[in-house]
């Protein structure tokens, strides 16, 4: 890029005194630089018409751009957009020549012997001022593009946050799109300020160079000179000492001075006439060579002063102005840059609006436009059309029969508590109508022996237990929740079909039950409520509610008793807290580690202790809340297990088993006695080692690693260590390479 015209056209920003300046400062002193002098004076009007381009075209403005309510620079980086006429900034104004005296001194230091190498080591200095704003504006420029392109990262992740339906709409999304929209183009600005700072580096890396490489020819050339003088001068000065010795001698010699002692030749002594004849010779000679001495150092002197010095003066002199000059003019563009990126960035947040340009909100404008109200009236108002219709009325109405076979009540209702256990468990548990979480079919009538129809039990329900209902000949029955957990909400299938059989011993029809069970989520839960092994509900165990209530314990009985009452492989207790852990507790940090309420956690045991049926920890409040508790209780129940899961007499094959270095081995090693446990324990252990397994792939944030539940786990399932000290840390090995292995073990069907 060229400037047209003269020189001082493209720096009506900067003055006319540095634009005469750097006029004269890009003359070549001689013809032997005028190639390199050439080459910078071109490179530094590039300079310079890169700048002040835009002032050169219209000096009114700035620049014109074709958005002109933005603000900010243009392709090429040299300007900035404004949405109104700006006054470009001004320099001081140059400084006024030096007096005659000044001048007078600074020419005597200038010309004299030392004259060359005090600019020398003026530019010595001009060339590390210079390198050091370059370093600046390097690193300035990676600090700038940095920030902007965090800037630009940001606020396209926020414009995509923005338009997430989980965030705000209506007014705030749109006023906030606008406000991001805003830092945005304040990251291009940054990202063009970064650029041009960057280009000002590698320029005066370049004006270095080419300083550094005329300090040396000048310094090689005008030292050169001034060394030849002063090398005639030493010359001259040691063949006036040898002139004035032998005139000196002679003089001795003719007024009959004898201090000198008597001299000898190569025959033998001389006499005086000899040795006066001898000195007047050597001094003729002597005064030939010193007079030749000092007309060489004079003609080399005077070449010195009108050629040489005054040549290597004025070039170093140049460089050191050039120097100075491109630096000064860096200094202003560096200025000049910040001024247009904060007026710039300033233009978007608060721009200068005028009758002949569309008005731009500033940011404080499309702030303070957000209205609260009207968004949250729009949102609530968008699910008018999806109020439920009224349900039936909750009302309570006793069976005519009921009412004429039991005119009085036998006991007192209690919606929370249930009746205590009969210390004397029954042969059979009590007989309870079952139903899906969404059964809304009618009630039927029911014959007198025969328990009324399941109440339907909603699914996160914060209401009381269904009513008790009373037998002929026994003590009230409780309607059995459903546990087939992650079951759609929406399915009409979710509903329970009853089938009534004849039943054996007291005439009383007993119930069966159909369960068709919706797809679930991970595939853990896949079965009827109360797992029995092959994925159905548990087949009725009597025909009739017995006379005295059965023992309903959980917790400090064997899996082989709980089995071989409830007929459920895995005991209710587990698969109620699995079931509370894995829908409310599979992001929660620290899940099995934090400590529950230690008087939360005997409730819910003695909940489960009088009647494990009616516990149903898929609604929060039944667990308080806190998904802790199940976690607590469900380690509390293993820790009860008068045998642990894994077992006493496996203990020694788990133990040998984790000593296997290699991985596979041991896998496979734990895998044969893990096949050797009884049913109760291997499904019990199926079902929480993948439960373990989802708590793992969680465990970004929940912090619960294989090896950190191995920790928690391991003294729970295998119980106290009974071997040396030293090898206690292979319970936690044992637990570990099998939850690291789980679906290798365990098929996830």
């Amino acid at each position: 890029m060229s400037i047209p015209g003269q020189a001082t056209t493209g720096f009506a920003i900067l003055g006319r005194g540095i634009a005469r300046r750097i006029r004269v400062h890009v003359k070549p002193p001689n013809d032997g630089a005028r190639d390199s002098k050439k080459h910078r004076k071109s490179s530094l009007r590039t300079n310079l018409s890169h700048l002040f381009l835009p002032t050169m075209q219209d000096p009114e403005r700035v620049v014109g751009g074709s958005e002109p309510d933005a603000g900010g620079f243009d392709d090429t980086g040299d300007s900035y957009e404004t949405s109104a006429p700006l006054t470009a900034p001004t320099a001081p104004p140059a400084a006024s020549g030096l007096d005659d005296a000044t001048k007078k001194a600074v020419d005597n230091v200038l010309y004299s012997d030392i004259g060359v190498n005090t600019l020398l080591n003026r530019l010595k200095q001009s060339l590390a001022s210079l390198r050091t704003f370059s370093t600046f504006l390097k690193k300035r420029s990676n600090v700038e593009d940095e920030h902007a392109k965090e800037l630009r990262k940001l606020s396209r992740a926020t414009s995509s946050d923005i338009r997430s339906p989980d965030s705000r709409q209506d007014s705030y999304s749109r006023q906030f799109e606008a406000v991001n929209s805003l830092h945005e183009r304040m990251a291009e600005n940054g990202l063009q300020f970064a650029l041009n700072l960057h280009q000002m580096h590698e320029d005066l890396n370049q004006l270095a160079f080419d300083m550094e490489r005329g300090r040396k020819h000048w310094k090689q050339t005008g030292l050169s000179a001034e060394k030849k003088v002063s090398d005639a001068e030493a010359q001259l000065e040691k063949a006036r000492q040898k002139y004035e010795s032998l005139a000196e001698d002679l003089d001795a010699l003719k007024t009959g001075d004898k201090s000198g002692g008597r001299h000898f030749g190569l025959r033998g002594p001389k006499t005086a006439e000899q040795r006066e004849e001898d000195l007047q010779k050597r001094l003729q000679m002597a005064d030939q060579d010193y007079q030749a001495k000092v007309q060489y150092a004079q003609q080399e002197r005077q070449q010195l002063l009108s050629t040489y010095r005054p040549q290597a003066v004025k070039a170093i002199q140049d460089l050191v102005k050039e120097c100075d000059s491109g630096l000064s003019l860096q200094m202003q563009k560096f200025a000049t840059f910040n001024e247009r990126l904060l007026l710039g960035n300033g233009l978007l947040i608060s721009p200068l609006n005028d009758a002949s340009s569309p008005a731009q909100k500033s940011m404080r404008e499309l702030v303070s436009e957000i209205d609260n109200d009207s968004d949250f009236s729009s949102y609530v108002r968008s699910f008018s059309g999806k109020i439920p219709g009224r349900g039936v009325d909750l009302e309570y109405k006793k069976h005519p029969t009921l009412v004429r076979s039991q005119p009085q009540p036998v006991a007192v209702q209690q919606p929370y508590r249930q009746p205590e256990p009969a210390p004397k468990p029954m042969p059979a548990p009590p007989v309870s109508d079952y139903s899906g979480p969404y059964d809304t079919s009618p009630r039927q009538p029911q014959l007198p022996a025969q328990p009324p129809s399941q109440f339907p039990m909603q699914q996160y329900s914060a209401q009381p237990p269904p009513p008790q209902s009373y037998t002929a000949s026994g003590p009230p029955v409780l309607p059995a929740p459903s546990f087939d957990s992650y079951a759609h909400e929406n399915s009409a299938s979710d509903h329970s079909m009853h089938q009534q059989a004849p039943s054996e011993g007291y005439g009383a029809p007993a119930v069966q039950h159909q369960q068709h069970s919706a797809p679930t989520a991970s595939g853990a839960y896949g079965r009827a409520p109360y797992p029995n092994g092959n994925g159905g509900p548990p087949p009725p165990t009597g025909s009739v509610v017995p006379s005295g209530r059965p023992d309903t314990r959980v917790f400090g009985l064997s899996l082989d008793d709980l089995f071989d009452r409830d007929q459920s492989p895995v005991p209710l207790v587990v698969y109620q807290c699995i079931q509370a852990v894995d829908l409310f507790g599979l992001d929660h940090e620290g899940i099995y580690r934090v400590s529950g309420n230690s008087l939360q956690v005997q409730e819910l045991k003695a909940q489960f202790d009088r009647n494990a049926f009616n516990v149903d920890f898929r609604n929060p409040e039944t667990f308080y809340h806190d998904v802790n508790n199940p976690a607590n209780l469900l380690k509390q129940f293993l820790r009860e297990l008068p045998d642990p899961l894994l077992t006493s007499m496996h203990y020694s094959k788990f133990i040998e088993a984790a000593r296997i270095p290699d991985d596979l081995l041991r896998r496979d090693s734990m895998h044969a006695t893990i096949n050797e446990l009884p049913d109760p324990n291997y499904a019990t252990l199926r079902a929480l080692v993948l439960h373990l397994n989802r708590v793992d792939q969680h465990s970004e944030a929940n912090r619960m690693t294989p090896t950190n539940l191995a920790v928690v786990f391991a003294p729970t399932l295998m119980g106290p260590h009974t071997g040396q000290m030293s090898e206690a840390g292979l319970q936690p090995k044992v637990i570990e390479t099998i939850l690291q292995n789980a679906l290798q073990i365990f098929d996830d069907d």
